[in-house]
């Protein structure tokens, strides 16, 4: 017999995921411009509504109903499906992430995810590589040199972190001692692990910046160069797509985040009301997505070489030191039933990231004084 009333269950958990998001989307845009506002010391949005908390409707009134330009030149079927092509793995990357525990509903117990995957670390992984696909498609298929040259830089880009973001998650892996999310956030019921590698979370950081093409990494669009880049020939809807996948992706890379290092959904009280957990992690998402937008409104963006030479130069053999480094304090730690082996990893990584920031001090003291 089929089970209809999981069906249904599965069904408004995804209904209602894709409603956060689409909605989070929408107000994250509105957080991102009153915070550079504030930072950049102007007036942000302010006449859409109090406060400006109508701005969000606006735009999407202007993008629903702005005139949407074909040119003739393009590969029209690829050029249709680039932008869902981005914007679906936006999305579905949520469905492993666990907002919170379980709470009963009229006798049956309901819980705060969409799926449990015991190797849901592959799966996000799996996803968050798809989704340059678009871009890179977007990019060739309008036919647009600027165009191309973006989907180009977006893919390059990608092989430089990639690399760096697995061996973050691997991190977290050898940690929480599962690929499973939720067995990742239980285990840090004592501490967050950003305490005991916060090297790790950093690096998982940078790299998402990387991912998201979010300032000072967001070279594949590159308004100064590229004239927006790979969504230069994209206007009205299908431009939209383009910005949501942007902006869902921050989000879905916070609760990531937050999930891997920061405890996820855990907080004081969670145990006994299950539904303070998602209270938890929208807090921790909120303070995340803040150190992004701090940094695109003081962080200039680097030169392009400059970031394939950091992806491969310094985050690669710093996210592999951090990963011995990690394994190899569990084990003894383990070995020799002696806690004292795990509070030598924060202290190693950070020397490691001391060696790191040297390097890259060096080579720009030797780049300044035209020494290559």
């Amino acid at each position: 017999m089929i089970d209809w009333t999981m069906w249904v269950e599965w069904i408004v958990k995804g209904f209602v995921l894709c409603l956060i998001l689409l909605a989070g989307f929408a107000y994250l845009t509105l957080y991102e411009r009153r915070a550079l506002a504030r930072i950049q010391v102007r007036v942000g949005p302010n006449r859409a509504g109090p406060q400006g908390l109508l701005q969000p409707i606006a735009d999407a009134v202007k993008l629903i109903f702005k005139e949407e330009l074909t040119p003739g030149k393009v590969y029209r079927i690829v050029f249709f499906l680039a932008p869902i092509l981005t914007v679906v793995p936006s999305l579905v990357i949520a469905a492993v992430i666990p907002l919170g525990t379980s709470f009963n509903l009229f006798g049956r117990e309901i819980t705060l995810y969409v799926a449990d995957i015991n190797v849901s670390v592959l799966y996000l992984m799996s996803i968050a590589s798809i989704a340059v696909y678009g871009i890179v498609l977007a990019g060739w298929s309008s036919n647009n040199k600027y165009a191309m040259l973006g989907g180009i830089r977006s893919s390059a880009q990608m092989i430089s972190y990639e690399l760096a973001l697995g061996l973050s998650f691997a991190t977290a892996i050898i940690l929480g001692d599962s690929m499973n999310l939720t067995d990742i956030v239980n285990a840090q019921d004592t501490m967050w692990f950003v305490v005991i590698q916060p090297v790790g979370a950093l690096i998982f950081w940078i790299a998402t910046l990387a991912e998201v093409n979010r300032a000072p990494f967001d070279m594949p669009e590159a308004e100064q160069e590229l004239t927006a880049g790979y969504h230069a020939e994209y206007s009205g809807m299908k431009f939209a797509l383009f910005f949501m996948a942007e902006y869902q992706k921050m989000i879905v890379i916070c609760m990531i985040l937050a999930t891997l290092f920061f405890g996820g959904y855990l907080g004081p009280g969670v145990d006994k009301y299950p539904l303070l957990g998602p209270v938890y992690l929208f807090a921790k998402v909120i303070v995340l997505l803040f150190g992004m937008i701090w940094v695109r409104a003081t962080w200039p963006r680097i030169r392009y070489d400059r970031l394939m030479s950091f992806g491969w130069k310094i985050l690669l053999p710093l996210s592999l030191a951090v990963a011995f480094i990690t394994a190899t304090g569990i084990l003894l730690a383990d070995m020799l039933n002696n806690q004292l082996y795990i509070w030598g990893i924060p202290a190693l990584s950070i020397i490691s990231l001391f060696i790191a920031i040297a390097f890259i001090y060096r080579d720009l003291r030797r780049k300044s004084h035209g020494r290559v």
